[in-house]
């Protein structure tokens, strides 16, 4: 799952779309969660301290946040194009998505949306 966040400790990112200024990934499996998270100085990676058939989704839903299911595809065997390593492209390598005109979390978000390649989960709205 792919999880969309507006929260940066970036000053420049706050220019990008409210809500969809950063982005990570979460893994699951019979094991349990990876976490996958891209940030401006390193990459944090560890697997979740919860049951495997935890709520995951429903939990980062619960912080206000944005959370996409994806089913990770096996893209065609040839080179990606070169891009910044930036959250948005970990997470599209990570999935396979290739495209080399997504460069925003929400270009990503509406790529999939567009794409029908997963199932969308959205924040619920306050009050």
């Amino acid at each position: 799952m792919i999880v969309f966040s507006g929260r940066t400790g970036q000053a420049w990112l706050r220019l990008l779309r409210p809500g969809f200024r950063h982005c990570f990934l979460i893994l699951g499996g019979d094991a349990g969660w990876l976490y996958l998270n891209p940030l401006a100085h390193y990459t944090e990676i560890m697997v979740l301290p919860v049951a495997a058939d935890f709520d995951v989704a429903g939990w980062y839903r619960g912080q206000g946040l944005t959370v996409v299911e994806v089913r990770p595809s096996l893209p065609p065997r040839r080179p990606a194009p070169w891009r910044p390593f930036t959250c948005v492209e970990m997470v599209k390598r990570a999935i396979g998505i290739t495209a080399g005109n997504i460069l925003t979390p929400w270009q990503l978000y509406r790529h999939i949306s567009d794409n029908g390649i997963k199932s969308l989960t959205l924040p619920k709205k306050a009050g």
